[in-house]
This record gives C-alpha cells, structure tokens and sequence, in this order.
C-alpha cells in the first residue's frame, strides 16, 4: 500500500514572502548547483517582486513559493530559462532544510508537472542535477525524468568541477 502524497501549495510570490526569499536565495549551500553567486539584497528581492509579471511569456520564467497543508512556506520552485519557440523550461526547486525528506519536493514537482502541461503546454521541462547528488537524482528519477546526458565539468563550487546529468521531463 502506498502512503497518500503531502498535500503542497504553489503560488505566486507575493511582499510578505521577501523574509522567505531572502533566506533561501542567500543559502549558499545552494549556490553549487543554481547559477547564483553573490548574494542577493532585500532591495534587489523586492524589485523581483514588485516589477514580476509573473508571466511566463514575458519573464520568461515563473516562480512560485510552495507551502505545507497549514500553509507555511517550506520553499520555492520556478520555472526558468522558457523557451516558447520549442515549449521546454528549466525547473528548479528548493526545500528548507526542516521540510526535507517529508515527500513534499515529489508533490510540488507533480503540481508544477501539471501546470507546465495543462496550463502552459509544454513539450518538456528539464534539470541539471550535479551527478553526485544523489538524493536530487533520486527525486528527479521519483517524478518521472529520464537521464539523457552528462554533461562533463558543468557545474562549479568555487573550488572544483562537477559533472552534471540533464534530467528531461517529456510531457
């Protein structure tokens, strides 16, 4: 017998979340396997905000903070780098630490699955996961993607070279 899914939440990002999203944009264990590098200023966080549309057609991503039954914001995932011409994003996600390993990054995953198909009707959505992570690996493999390559010294964490796996997600 399977146990039922956490129930998660995705919604736009809105004022009130700028603690949340300050926090995990500043997490710099994070930052090996994002395209981050510096850290990011309340400022610089509240004019993403402010000025999002959170249109995916003009942004060219969307991101959404994902919350718990009880409505607590347990993390982010987006959608970045769309492409409308061939219809793929890039998806990425980020669990706070206290949330991890509860199921809850599958069931956010399945709920932006959803909406990448039924709502923006994308082809495929796509991620690079560092070939040691495994339990990102794991996740990826748990939501349905398909490891198609590796890609050799693709991510960098200050001090040496990782490889990455593209992860693809046929919808």
């Amino acid at each position: 017998m399977t146990a039922t899914p956490p129930t998660v939440h995705l919604r736009a990002i809105e004022p009130e979340d700028l603690d949340d999203l300050y926090t995990i944009e500043n997490d710099t264990s994070l930052w090996n396997v994002s395209a981050t590098s510096v850290p990011y200023s309340r400022y610089t966080l509240y004019d993403y905000v402010a000025n999002s549309k959170n249109d995916i057609y003009t942004d060219r991503q969307v991101r959404m903070m994902i919350e718990n039954e009880g409505h607590d914001v347990i993390g982010i995932i987006d959608l970045i780098n769309f492409d409308p011409k061939h219809m793929r994003a890039e998806i990425g996600i980020a669990i706070k630490i206290k949330y991890r390993k509860q199921g809850l990054a599958q069931a956010a995953i399945d709920k932006i699955k959803k909406y990448s198909l039924e709502v923006l009707h994308l082809h495929q959505i796509y991620a690079y996961v560092d070939k040691d992570n495994l339990q990102s690996l794991k996740l990826f493999k748990r939501c349905g993607f398909i490891h198609s390559t590796e890609l050799k010294d693709w991510l960098f964490d200050g001090k040496i070279y990782h490889n990455a796996l593209l992860m693809q997600l046929f919808l």
